[in-house]
């Protein structure tokens, strides 16, 4: 059993990650140094006594959304969007185990030649065993953006934080990447968020949070040791609350 010390303020963790931090600056596909980056990092915190779930998106393969505006099917695009985060869940968990890290891969659609279908009692189990879980597919159906399905998730494992990690250091009131005068907020609310439409999840997903009042911590995934700054309650990123 994984040790669970006081110096962790969040011992049960979902991590959200977007599909795009795993192509690396390559801005699709997959730049498997960065992800090894990010596997050490989990690995540690792991180490440390805290058990992580992970919902990864799929945006360096297919975004659903995107291809929808094309002119394809919703429906079908989504569902193409899903296929795309079980084939990065699948890479992420071959890059865990190499650190040392035993994975597990639940999908919200039934494949099990590649993956155990999703079942909350087996999941919480896995985490309570010390092992990562990365949840793929979304929810499962379309129209639910992997955001939604991240803090579902969170919810449904008692996890005690969201960490939404990203390329920006957390919430801004604009673009810092466009607005260099943007100002960075330490601590937001809720209804701050929903009613600015700071666009740090979709409004489906900033609900389920308020509703069960879940915290969210949004960092920079690229800044060495953020993600366990974070779990052991420093100040980092942006807390949602």
């Amino acid at each position: 059993m994984p040790r669970t010390p006081k110096a962790l303020k969040y011992p049960r963790v979902l991590l959200k990650l977007s599909g795009e931090a795993l192509a690396g600056g390559q801005g699709s596909g997959f730049d498997f140094a960065v992800i090894t980056k990010y596997a050490k990092e989990i690995k540690e915190a792991t180490s440390l006594g805290a058990q992580i779930g992970m919902v990864i998106g799929g945006g360096n393969i297919v975004r659903g959304s995107q291809i929808s505006k094309m002119g394809m099917d919703r429906v079908s695009a989504d569902y193409m969007g899903m296929l795309g985060t079980i084939i990065n869940a699948l890479a992420f968990q071959d890059i865990l185990e190499r650190e040392g890290l035993d994975t597990r891969v639940m999908t919200a659609i039934r494949m099990e030649e590649l993956a155990e279908p999703y079942i909350r009692r087996r999941a919480m189990r896995h985490l309570e065993k010390g092992r990562a879980v990365i949840f793929a597919a979304g929810t499962g159906n379309p129209y639910f953006s992997t955001d939604t399905a991240a803090v579902l998730r969170a919810i449904q494992m008692k996890a005690d934080v969201i960490i939404k990690a990203t390329s920006v250091d957390g919430v801004y009131d604009s673009d810092p990447k466009t607005n260099p005068d943007a100002v960075k907020y330490a601590n937001i609310s809720y209804k701050e968020v929903m009613h600015g439409e700071l666009g740090v999840m979709d409004q489906t997903a900033i609900t389920l949070c308020k509703e069960n009042k879940m915290p969210l911590i949004v960092l920079n995934i690229n800044e060495p040791g953020a993600v366990l700054q974070a779990i052991r309650g420093e100040r980092v990123g942006t807390l949602v609350s």
